[in-house]
């Protein structure tokens, strides 16, 4: 709901739409005083007048024609130029009307909802040549996109911020991962086309045809020591997002060493989890002072949160060295311990992009863990940082779907929860929001070494499933893990290494391998359990290949920024702004075929509200990107505006050309079908989005 709770940005992002609106009907209302047709009215938005002006009438609430009529006894439209002249009146009403949706010029003789609604006065619009009225026509998109141009060159002068095209992280079995993108790759150019920012990859991802490989060309540091990165060429098949509905290769941005500012809202897990890490404030009190920049992991230099991966990812389990920069500008050490990975308990078949699945090892699974609890959360104080999940509603030791599904039943009540806290255990009555939420991040808690509700079967490539190895103990959720292989067992990470070492030897034979487990049950008493579990050589092979992850989260980061600039030349900030211009008219028309071939879901489109709401975020970044934000809805406007469509001006166009080769304009019968036609393709979309845009306000889309 941020657009309701930053009034200010909302306010800049409404008056530069309406710029962009007001450009683009001055564009057709010069036009037509070029072309000698009379223009009765200009307004900006749409349904009743708030506020009107007239040359000779003044400013007035709601329209001038009741203070015409006072004055003169007729409004300004049943006089002829002769009677405006003598009387002093201007022929043209400016208005500003109370739906922000739009806006218009009307010409005599000439409306868009009623073809019918024709004129044979001198100055009307059916009296000006047809190739005069084509550039009427056409002018208002002439002008946003001139106004694009400008806005361009504008930020490129100054220069704009932007997420770096490098590869921060690749999702596992996305096409990237396949395809052999690594993190730390320097995104060049893409299928010929030089690449800037990070969105140039998301953008010609999603713009691809299904099914077909884009070759992307990356710079990749250098392993041997040697300065210079080595240019390769990668071919990958993006696939649809089912989150997205885009078409995508399965990248991530990178970030920077910067510790981030957090919005208010994140900033009570910002400081949990900088404390949990021991990565708080460097001292105590007034004098402390919060850690800033990560400047080197193991005594090299950090360009990039990268190299705090690759060093756990390294590491074999061992703590990382770190140094930091305070905000005092002193540096401190840190140790670090890495983050075992754990198996993904579902496989994705072949083509589809990876989705929210479990982690854990032979179908064991970590208990959830309340890593944050956001500022105006409705659990704020009945949830605490660091509880670990037991209960929730019926379900014992939840994993994430299964908590989900408890919320779900209970949205706009309580839901009953018991968690772990300081060593005991707490009853605590949850809020449940209207959507099912509770409001809190949730992790996983390597710390404790219980399972969550065990997985009974884990599902494979092409969509099977088999047992997994703990499914004939069934085991009860909240059991403790003692020991694995004769190997004691305190957290994750020792239940890794000791499954790891239990299965070295059938590893190196590539066999099966059956494995001792002693556990403590959950039930009153606590008994102690011992049992053996198989496990299959494929699964022995992919518990030897897990590593190492960062503890620290990707969110506390700012992204690896890059600026696009003219450095100053004016010349080359023209070239920059007419070929962004020149871009986003290509991709807008290829996000429109997209739609229709089905591989951009329509759910993407954005209407008004979803505009401000984006907009409004976009102003944070600086008034820079924001040029740069208007510069982008100005062209989508011209293109947008000058579709074969009736009542815009791409359908009007139409109507001309047919008139320019028969002599004579489509019927009105003709006319007035295409326009109802027209409004409700018009109004369809303008629901569909306004029912999109408004749902993001709440689900934070």
């Amino acid at each position: 709901m941020e657009l309701l709770t930053n009034g200010s940005n909302v306010l800049l992002i409404l008056l530069g739409f309406g710029l962009l609106i007001f450009v683009h009907e001055l564009g057709h209302f010069l036009a037509a005083r070029w072309a000698g047709i009379r223009c009765e009215s200009f307004a900006i938005g749409m349904g009743p007048a708030l506020l009107a002006w007239r040359r000779g009438i003044g400013l007035k609430a709601g329209s001038t024609d009741p203070a015409t009529i006072a004055r003169h006894g007729k409004t300004a439209l049943e006089m002829d130029d002769a009677e405006l002249a003598r009387n002093g009146i201007g022929e043209t009403e400016w208005s500003l009307r109370a739906f922000p949706l739009g806006g218009y010029v009307r010409m005599l003789g000439q409306d868009d909802l009623d073809p019918a609604k024709v004129s044979s006065e001198r100055r009307s619009y059916q009296r000006a040549p047809v190739w005069k009225r084509m550039i009427v026509v056409t002018a208002g998109v002439a002008s946003n996109l001139v106004l694009a141009v400008a806005l361009f060159v504008l930020a490129f002068m100054v220069g704009v911020r932007f997420e770096a095209p490098v590869v921060g992280a690749v999702v596992p079995g996305s096409p990237a991962e396949q395809a052999g993108l690594r993190a730390g790759d320097r995104v060049v150019a893409i299928d010929g086309s030089r690449v800037d920012t990070f969105a140039d990859i998301q953008i010609a991802g999603a713009m691809a045809k299904p099914g077909q490989e884009i070759s992307i060309d990356v710079e990749r540091p250098a392993t041997d020591g040697t300065a210079q990165p080595r240019t390769e060429t990668i071919r990958v098949t993006p696939r649809k997002d089912p989150a997205s509905g885009l078409l995508q290769v399965g990248i991530e941005p990178a970030l920077s060493p910067q510790v981030g500012e957090a919005r208010p809202a994140e900033r009570r897990l910002f400081e949990t989890t900088m404390t949990r890490l021991g990565l708080g404030p460097e001292g105590t009190g007034p004098a402390s002072s919060p850690l800033r920049t990560l400047v080197a992991v193991d005594g090299a230099p950090a360009p990039t949160t990268t190299s705090l991966a690759d060093a756990a990812a390294r590491s074999g389990g061992a703590p990382v060295r770190t140094r930091w920069r305070t905000d005092a500008g002193t540096e401190v050490e840190r140790d670090l311990r890495p983050l075992p990975e754990l198996e993904q308990l579902r496989t994705l078949p072949r083509g589809e992009m990876p989705a929210e699945a479990d982690r854990g090892l032979v179908g064991l699974v970590p208990l959830l863990r309340v890593e944050g609890i956001p500022d105006g959360s409705d659990n704020v104080g009945v949830l605490l940082a660091g509880d670990v999940v037991l209960r929730a509603g019926t379900a014992h030791g939840p994993r994430l779907g299964q908590l989900r599904a408890q919320l779900a039943t209970r949205s706009g009540g309580t839901v009953d929860m018991v968690v772990l806290r300081e060593g005991a255990e707490r009853t605590v009555q949850a809020k449940v929001n209207a959507r099912g939420l509770i409001g809190v991040q949730l992790g996983l808690a390597l710390d404790v070494p219980m399972t969550a509700s065990p997985h009974a079967a884990a599902v494979g490539a092409g969509g099977t499933e088999r047992p997994t190895p703990v499914a004939p103990l069934e085991i009860l959720p909240r059991t403790r893990i003692e020991s694995i292989g004769g190997r004691a067992v305190t957290d994750w990470a020792s239940m890794r290494t000791a499954l790891a070492t239990a299965t070295a030897e059938a590893a190196a034979r590539g066999e099966a391998e059956t494995v001792e487990l002693v556990l403590t049950s959950p039930t009153p008493g606590h008994e102690r359990i011992e049992g053996s579990i198989a496990i299959a050589p494929d699964e022995v092979q992919a518990i030897r290949e897990l590593g190492w992850a960062s503890p620290v989260p990707a969110a506390i980061f700012e992204p690896l920024m890059t600026t696009l600039t003219a450095h100053g030349n004016p010349l080359t900030a023209v070239s920059m702004g007419f070929h962004q211009t020149r871009t986003l008219v290509t991709m807008t028309y290829l996000t429109l075929d997209r739609i229709f071939r089905g591989t951009v879901g329509v759910e993407q489109l954005r209407g008004p509200v979803g505009i401000v709401h984006l907009g409004s975020r976009v102003v944070d970044r600086g008034a820079m990107y924001l040029a740069f934000f208007l510069a982008m809805i100005s062209v989508n406007l011209a293109v947008l505006n000058f579709l074969p469509l009736p009542i815009v001006d791409g359908g009007l166009f139409l109507y001309l050309l047919y008139e320019r080769f028969t002599g004579n304009p489509p019927s009105v019968r003709f006319q007035n079908a295409a326009t109802t036609v027209g409004l409700v393709l018009l109004g369809g979309l303008f629901l569909f989005t306004f029912y999109n845009d408004v749902m993001r306000l709440f689900t934070g889309g």
